[in-house]
């Protein structure tokens, strides 16, 4: 089985919002001690074509929709391929017809933010051609572990760009990824992961088709880019926003970005 990247450096647009501003002023209970969003899914969810392609920032949001359709109704909703196909066509450029996966010149990754403004203007895609809405994405801060674990408990998931070490990829990537100083450290790509859940030791993840875990140690030192998505599926079935926003507070902000 193949495992590809595909992020490319992460953007800085002004633009986007970030969560600490949200919390200004605005006193938060402490997140939850753990949470496991991915409990009772099945352990297998579907490359999304990130095998063959460096779609990752499109598996992402992708593999997103599955964990918010799941707690939302108990029932998982799986973007086909074709739709993760198109969403990588609009947002990175890929073309399909400039030759085969593997061989084509335009199989490039792409940018987080972009891919996040994108689906903000446009929705996330469901499978039998709908969308789920984009109400807000806001950046949280890679540094404070506090706001990744409220971001986890307040969105469903945090999506992550991380710089990949060369030992995670000797072969297949390993159940945990903890930080390994003897083995080979250099930076051979990046990667689009969700955090579906996280407890003292761990955060877990969604990627390559399958759930792993990522080291808090692993985490600091990799990751660059940290976001919440507050998507219309989860926000109506669970109440739940980014530091408890209303309904009209994120429609506003959405409408500055």
């Amino acid at each position: 089985m193949r495992f590809k990247l595909g992020r490319t450096p992460r953007g800085r647009d002004p633009k986007v919002c970030h969560y600490s501003s949200l919390m200004a002023g605005r006193p938060l209970p402490p997140p939850p001690t753990a949470i496991d969003y991915s409990h009772g899914m099945p352990s297998h969810i579907g490359m999304m074509l990130n095998d063959e392609l460096g779609c990752c920032t499109c598996a992402a949001p992708g593999h997103a929709v599955q964990v918010w359709s799941f707690n939302a109704h108990g029932r998982m909703l799986t973007p086909t391929d074709q739709e993760i196909l198109a969403l990588y066509e609009q947002t990175c450029g890929y073309d399909p017809n400039a030759g085969p996966p593997g061989q084509n010149p335009t199989d490039q990754g792409g940018n987080m933010q972009a891919v996040q403004n994108y689906l903000m203007k446009n929705g996330i895609p469901l499978p039998g051609g709908g969308t789920t809405e984009v109400l807000l994405w806001v950046e949280a801060d890679v540094r404070n572990k506090t706001d990744i674990m409220r971001v986890i408990d307040e969105c469903g998931v945090c999506n992550i760009g991380f710089n990949v070490p060369a030992y995670l990829m000797d072969s297949a990537p390993p159940p945990v990824w903890t930080l390994q100083p003897g083995a080979d450290n250099s930076i051979i790509g990046g990667h689009d992961v969700i955090l579906v859940g996280y407890d003292q030791h761990n955060v877990k993840l969604a990627s390559w088709g399958a759930w792993y875990r990522m080291s808090w140690d692993f985490f600091e030192k990799f990751t660059d880019e940290a976001y919440g998505i507050a998507c219309e599926m989860w926000v109506k079935a669970t109440g739940k926003t980014p530091a408890g926003l209303t309904m009209a507070q994120l429609q506003k902000l959405m409408a500055a970005i």
